[in-house]
């Protein structure tokens, strides 16, 4: 399935909160928002990308993991506007939940990139390496994501660079893209 046409129907992360989240729901987006912190570093690496990025996130306003992370990826599109951030809700597109599953499973969040000119790059979701590591260690009982912001938590600034990097490699691969170089005469 192409799933770039989804782009246009996608909403923005304000819009998306807005519509989907319920008052609690918002609270815990806002609070996440509110404690991501990008690095001097992470601006400086940010403001290095110049190639046009459309980037879908298929998520759920209800989801933990969605509310802990999707607002990192708010700020990644503020601080490099070249970051086309739309969001489609899981249950509101159920053929891209179909296309975007993860072993089996309806998850979220799933970022989809894509090129300029509407070719997919890469799809990247729902956890992030620092997450399943943190999850791992947890094993030792049953467990559930809450979406509860810790303040200083260090696992949201590993959760952040881990996303922070997958952005990085799609940039790159746009960047050095021939094709790409050739249509942007660069």
């Amino acid at each position: 399935m192409n799933l770039f046409p989804k782009f246009s129907q996608a909403l923005t992360y304000d819009d998306f909160v807005a519509r989907y989240a319920t008052d609690a729901q918002k609270v815990r987006w806002q609070q996440v928002h509110g404690q991501v912190a990008l690095t001097p570093t992470q601006r400086d690496l940010l403001r290095t990308f110049t190639r046009r990025m459309p980037v879908i996130c298929l998520a759920g306003a209800w989801c933990g993991d969605c509310s802990g992370q999707c607002p990192i990826f708010a700020h990644f599109a503020a601080a490099a506007p070249v970051i086309e951030l739309r969001f489609l809700d899981r249950d509101d597109h159920a053929d891209a939940q179909l296309e975007l599953k993860i072993n089996g499973g309806d998850r979220v969040p799933v970022l989809v990139f894509f090129s300029e000119d509407g070719h997919e790059v890469a799809r990247y979701g729902e956890r992030t390496l620092s997450k399943y590591r943190q999850l791992v260690r947890e094993l030792g009982g049953a467990g559930c994501s809450t979406g509860i912001a810790i303040p200083g938590d260090p696992l949201l600034a590993q959760i952040t660079q881990d996303w922070l990097n997958e952005f990085e490699r799609v940039q790159w691969i746009l960047r050095v893209s021939p094709r790409l170089r050739k249509l942007n005469n660069d």
